[in-house]
């Protein structure tokens, strides 16, 4: 495999670099880059910054603000946006309902959503999980009934991150529940202003925000919010959930998270075993980074390669290794977590247990590890 830029991706890099670290707000940046949570205000402004640049939805298609780049190109885009300390593009936007809209919607759905979509003017929040339909989605019981021309939408989603700050939630909902379960649900996009729309909190473990509950009580949704055929839902899903090849193992924030943990151990250093602990990390990292590299060569037909979910498994635990390293470094000043800025000890150490708790979940949200290895099992080692 060679792992040498050519010449025009070298320069690609570099540009994107300096775009990265020169037009993002340096407070925006400077948040991410110390492990502090970005407002509501920040995510929407770096999305704007990176779209009046055009590199807010480089994989949409180029009538819709996309570009037409290859697939290294688009590794070396997130890879560099991460190293710069630049918010993600809102994932739920930009790698979720964007392409499903742009994929499945009516031209009338495209001119309404996709420009609002990737400015961020509109912030969708993603209505699958429900209480009783995690990894089996297909199991979701929110319905939705034909009235008229309308849908009336009843039902629970749980775990909507960020959807306390959601204008528009694009939502799965069962509007035939006589088929096979996979066959009787649909898409619908609903306006989180509607009547009978409530947003609950869930307090996580670390004890912030982040997650929700949204409950649905006759909630009267316009029949041209429908995405796709009627009953084609399962396949929107799948759409959706698999769209997102590159980038899945966030090696870059992880690489500079560890470089992070490096900087602030200070005399721990000096310890051979922290180092070991250091320089293992940072094998692994070299060994996800590399086989990133190898999806990205492999997937140019538009199918994931088999290894994105050894991305998904391995970048995960990589992220929760580093969170527990720099836990443990940070040892008794990790309980200060909820102390105010005059505390005496350091906000690294303060922010890293929550940081640790946080990153609990990742080995869940997008495919759980367990079905991961499942996959892996299937397409790769062929058991």
């Amino acid at each position: 495999m060679q792992l040498e830029l050519s010449p025009a991706d070298a320069e690609f890099r570099g540009r994107m670099r300096d775009v990265f670290t020169t037009k993002v707000s340096p407070e925006i940046r400077d948040t991410v880059l110390e492990g502090r949570h970005l407002t509501r205000d920040q995510i929407v402004e770096a999305q704007r910054t990176l779209n009046a640049e055009g590199l807010a939805v480089p994989h949409w298609p180029v009538e819709w603000g996309g570009q037409d780049w290859t697939e290294l190109q688009r590794h070396l885009w997130h890879e560099e946006m991460q190293r710069a300390g630049v918010p993600i593009p809102l994932a739920f936007n930009a790698s979720m309902i964007g392409p499903v809209i742009a994929h499945f919607g009516t031209q009338e759905q495209k001119e309404r959503f996709l420009p609002a979509t990737a400015n961020l003017d509109i912030w969708w929040s993603q209505g699958f999980s429900e209480p009783d339909a995690g990894s089996d989605l297909a199991s979701l019981r929110t319905t939705a009934v034909r009235d008229g021309d309308d849908w009336v939408v009843n039902g629970q989603k749980t775990w909507t991150t960020l959807g306390q700050h959601g204008d528009w939630i694009f939502t799965l909902v069962r509007t035939d529940p006589e088929v096979k379960k996979q066959a009787g649900i649909s898409m619908l996009l609903i306006d989180m202003t509607t009547p009978g729309v409530e947003v609950r909190p869930i307090e996580l473990i670390d004890g912030g925000h982040e997650v929700n509950e949204v409950w649905f009580t006759d909630v009267r949704v316009p029949g041209d919010l429908l995405v796709g055929e009627l009953n084609g839902g399962w396949t929107i899903a799948k759409f959706l959930l698999g769209n997102e090849r590159v980038g899945v193992a966030p090696v870059g924030a992880t690489k500079r998270a560890l470089a992070a943990v490096k900087a602030n151990a200070g005399p721990l250093m000096d310890d051979p075993l922290v180092r070991a602990r250091v320089a293992e990390l940072e094998n692994e990292l070299l060994a996800l980074e590399l086989t990133a590299l190898r999806v990205v060569a492999h997937s140019s037909d538009g199918a994931p390669h088999p290894a994105s979910s050894v991305l998904k498994l391995r970048g995960t635990e990589l992220q929760q290794a580093v969170s527990e390293l720099a836990l443990d470094l940070a040892g008794p000043a990790s309980l200060a977590a909820r102390a105010g800025d005059d505390s005496p000890q350091e906000g690294w150490a303060r922010r890293s247990a929550p940081t640790y708790l946080n990153l609990r979940k990742a080995s869940i949200y997008g495919g759980s590890n367990e079905i991961q290895r499942q996959i892996i099992s299937r397409t790769i080692l062929g058991l």
